[in-house]
């Protein structure tokens, strides 16, 4: 449903069924699909029926633990070397792949030299 929601198509036209109009079933998985992701914490991406009891969750429906990204460690550690102030307004620090960085370290080399 998320490609769905993301597409805007009818499930059933997903799944390879019908002409791509919307069905009911279609609309009634669509709106369940939209009150489920309303649940959803932005924080920690749970819903409070997962924890309640009452609802059929339990207190224990998760463990936290630690992850380290080494992506966000690197972006991390580059945006401290951002200046601060005016100099650093408006600088984004990104993750390119290898392979385009040097491609475009020769096409600014190539560009600078003619």
């Amino acid at each position: 449903m998320e490609l769905c929601d993301r597409w805007g198509i009818p499930h059933s036209k997903f799944r390879g069924h019908g002409d791509g109009t919307w069905t009911d079933l279609d609309r009634r998985k669509a709106l369940a699909y939209a009150a489920y992701t309303r649940a959803v914490c932005p924080g920690c991406g749970t819903r409070p029926a997962e924890w309640d009891e009452e609802s059929g969750g339990d207190e224990d429906a998760y463990r936290a633990v630690t992850h380290r990204c080494v992506g966000c460690q690197i972006l991390a550690d580059r945006q401290k070397k951002v200046p601060q102030g005016d100099e650093g307004h408006g600088v984004k620090v990104l993750l390119i792949p290898t392979a385009v960085h040097a491609a475009l370290e020769v096409a600014r080399t190539h560009t600078t030299r003619h």
